[in-house]
């Protein structure tokens, strides 16, 4: 049992990833984190699971149904089911909560969504990848899937904060048997998006600019949103005068926008807040030069539709976010991001702009 607690904090993975398990075990108490570990155990144990529990996917398992429902917001659940991409030999099917299930109903690795667990046939399937080993996501798997086998993604770990793309990935290619080196998981490792033909149909027909810079107003949470927007587009404005902005963001944005836009109201700008689905906003995004934004949902939509990034963090440091295949800029590790000076976003977009005409020259 100590064996399996010491999988809540240490890389289950024989290659090394971005984490805070130091911070986490110097500010989380042992008996807190064993207490935690030791009620998950004994509910699998007594739940006759123990034994199901397969260390590897192998060839034998063809049907797979992948219960998602640990992530609590879009840009996580993008980011922990990345690595569905290594499955594409596989028939996979994904449980998932209604508010995350709409970003995946054209996507290319799953099959079908479900999320509605009375429409899960016990008989299709032989493994089921568990997000982690929560109570939430043990129940769906036992009391629909009693005699199936089981992998976990995070499995027992819990707590230390990791790159989620990065670790998605690489427990993924442990579950596989390292069918891919290091380097190779490093390399493709990113979130991805499939958009419909009706979603860009839709978008395409906007008219909007050729080429613009798409910015996210608004946030989730206070301390991850940004809110001196005034000033960089005014930076904006200045070195470039015809430039092409358009504000991407759910309702949180909209004061936010509508008050840019009567400051700005002369200017090339276009408002798309709260006017489109994530998946229609990702495609605006798609078809940006560059995103400027916050952590948030949006920025992973661009992670996942190949869009370059300008984001801002609040706590979490650009290597803890981001994956070595996502290709960004010095970003700003600040308690809050209202401390951000509005030049240094804007450097950042200048720096953008060089290493574009660099690209464009070479």
């Amino acid at each position: 049992m100590f064996k399996l607690f010491k999988k809540t904090y240490e890389l289950p993975f024989k290659y090394d990833i971005p984490h805070y398990t130091k911070e986490y075990l110097d500010n989380t108490s042992y008996l807190k984190r064993f207490f935690k570990f030791f009620r998950r155990y004994i509910y699998i144990l007594v739940n006759g699971q123990a034994s199901l529990e397969s260390l590897r996917i192998t060839h034998k398992h063809k049907n797979i149904l992948w219960i998602n429902l640990s992530a609590p917001s879009l840009g996580d659940s993008l980011m922990d089911l990345s690595s569905r991409e290594l499955l594409q030999d596989k028939n996979v099917d994904l449980y998932t909560d209604k508010k995350n299930a709409h970003i995946y109903t054209c996507d290319k690795i799953f099959k079908s969504i479900i999320v509605d667990e009375t429409l899960i046939n016990e008989e299709k399937y032989d493994l089921v990848i568990i997000d982690s080993y929560s109570t939430r996501s043990l129940k769906i798997k036992i009391k629909n899937l009693k005699n199936t086998q089981f992998s976990g993604m995070y499995g027992y770990y819990n707590g230390p904060e990791v790159n989620r793309v990065l670790y998605s990935y690489h427990q993924m290619n442990h579950l596989l048997n390292y069918k891919l080196s290091e380097d190779e998981v490093n390399k493709n490792a990113k979130a991805t998006m499939y958009i419909s033909s009706d979603d860009e149909k839709l978008i395409n027909n906007l008219n909007l600019p050729n080429e613009y810079i798409a910015i996210t107003l608004g946030g989730e949470w206070d301390y991850r949103t940004y809110n001196n927007w005034q000033n960089v587009i005014e930076e904006l404005l200045l070195l470039t005068p015809d430039i092409n902005i358009v504000f991407v963001g759910s309702s949180n944005g909209k004061e936010v926008a509508k008050k840019l836009l009567k400051k700005f109201a002369a200017s090339n700008i276009i408002n798309c807040v709260d006017q489109y689905s994530f998946c229609q906003t990702a495609q605006i995004i798609k078809k940006a030069d560059v995103l400027l934004g916050c952590d948030g949902g949006l920025m992973h939509a661009a992670n996942g539709v190949g869009t370059t990034l300008i984001p801002l963090f609040a706590h979490l440091t650009p290597a803890m976010q981001l994956s070595d295949a996502i290709k960004s800029f010095p970003l700003f590790d600040k308690v809050n991001v209202n401390n951000i000076e509005y030049t240094d976003i804007v450097n950042n977009y200048k720096k953008y702009l060089e290493t574009r005409l660099n690209e464009i020259n070479s």
